[in-house]
């Protein structure tokens, strides 16, 4: 198994659990970043409707709002086609990583055996690496992510919809000559009616009559941009990574020590990420409001025909404070991910190659016999 392989199905396996056990922050997180709240005259910005009341509070409140009203079915929304993503995403981004790395690295050491550098690859090498494989990644599964968000934001935009139609029915009823009990039942009516169950097909569905083929590609100008966060992120990882080896190899006098311990790797893991989300978070929220239900906004000041609609929009009847709407969490959940991810990895690569191992040396002995 060539060492590409052997990291692209250590990320997949690493990024299936860490997904799993984020993955209620993720959904709570998306339904922050969708949520329209107008500007107000006030200093803080307070929510207009009783669904923007139902988004406020902490995110463990939040977390709690969303399990009462929907059990784990609400917190665990699009969770299928999230794994299949995650499993995709990490497959195909730590393949290509790996296999531009080892010829980046082959490239270095050839260059320092013409006399030419240290043998070392440099920052801007490994930023490019990474915004490569992170291109290749998001061309090849964004569809998935688009099915993703809008099973995330399904009952969102249901809501939304919902109370449009108890308005609608309220004007109309005021004109009409109907009796305080006929307008209690006709509204109890409408209440009672549940969104209809929402699967991965009929998501599908959904995407392809709005938009075509083109629908499965919605937002594709901010999630190339926002190639850059994982571009940063392993940037500064591997950075860090070389560092904190070179420290420790001058230490112990050992230059061959180079192994990190689970906890080291977790804690480098967590402080890219971090760095990565906050450099690239406003253009995270465009993205899934692009990919969202447009029925979440309520008029046509907050529904989006593309990138730079959605940011004139947003600054315009929103402000800038938007583009940092739910951040903590996001904070939470993407750096929580990515420790768990990278020391996950880090654990599957040895025990793939320990594994390895000892199928060699069973190999062996089995010839010698």
């Amino acid at each position: 198994m060539s060492n590409a392989v052997l990291n692209g199905l250590a990320g997949a396996g690493g990024g299936i659990i860490a997904q799993i056990i984020t993955y209620p922050l993720q959904t709570v997180n998306t339904r922050q970043q969708t949520e329209r709240t107008a500007k107000t005259k006030s200093k803080t910005n307070q929510p207009s409707s009783s669904s923007d009341r139902g988004t406020g509070g902490s995110t463990l409140a939040q977390l709690l709002q969303l399990f009462q009203a929907e059990g784990l079915g609400g917190l665990y929304s699009g969770l299928k086609p999230s794994l299949l993503g995650t499993a995709a995403s990490q497959g195909v981004y730590y393949y290509f990583y790996q296999l531009l790395k080892n010829k980046v690295e082959a490239r270095a050491i050839a260059r320092k055996k013409e006399g030419r550098g240290d043998g070392t690859v440099g920052m801007l090498s490994w930023l490019v690496v990474a915004a490569s494989a992170g291109s290749l990644n998001v061309l090849l599964t964004i569809p998935i992510w688009v099915l993703v968000t809008r099973m995330q934001t399904h009952t969102q935009a249901e809501r939304k919809i919902m109370e449009a139609r108890m308005e609608s029915a309220i004007r109309e009823m005021s004109t009409a000559n109907l009796s305080e009990s006929e307008m209690k039942a006709k509204l109890a009516e409408l209440a009672s009616q549940k969104p209809c169950p929402y699967g991965t097909f009929l998501a599908a569905r959904e995407v392809y009559n709005e938009a075509g083929i083109r629908g499965f590609w919605k937002g594709i100008i901010p999630t190339l941009v926002m190639v850059c966060n994982p571009s940063i992120q392993f940037m500064i990882y591997e950075t860090s990574v070389k560092q904190l080896q070179a420290k420790r190899s001058s230490i112990r006098k050992q230059p061959n020590d180079k192994k990190l311990s689970a906890l080291e790797v977790f804690l480098l893991g967590a402080l890219a990420k971090l760095s990565a989300t906050v450099a690239t978070y406003p253009l995270l929220v465009v993205k899934s409001r692009l990919q969202a239900k447009q029925e979440i906004g309520r008029d046509g000041m907050s529904r989006y025909t593309g990138t730079i609609d959605a940011i004139m929009k947003m600054i315009r009847f929103e402000g800038l404070h938007v583009f940092y709407k739910g951040m903590g969490t996001k904070i939470v959940q993407s750096v929580f991910a990515a420790s768990v991810l990278f020391m996950l990895k880090e654990e599957l690569v040895k025990f793939f190659l320990f594994i390895a191992r000892i199928r060699h040396i069973r190999a062996i002995k089995s010839k010698d016999r």
